[in-house]
């Protein structure tokens, strides 16, 4: 399965983060990402294989 990422883009990853949220917003597309945890709002920068890898659904920015 690929997907398109965008920035601004919403993605719902496999595992949770601790906090309890599966959703993630994607601040910075290449080949590593930067994204926000959408319930504490704490930020990470994960490489691009990892995201791809655990990446379950992704709802587009409109």
């Amino acid at each position: 399965m690929s997907f398109d990422f965008q920035t601004g883009d919403i993605v719902k990853l496999k595992k949770q983060h601790p906090c309890g949220s599966r959703e993630w917003e994607i601040l910075r597309v290449g080949a590593d990402f930067r994204l926000k945890c959408l319930g504490c709002g704490h930020q990470i920068m994960t490489p691009r294989k990892s995201v791809e890898k655990n990446t379950r659904e992704i709802r587009k920015n409109t």
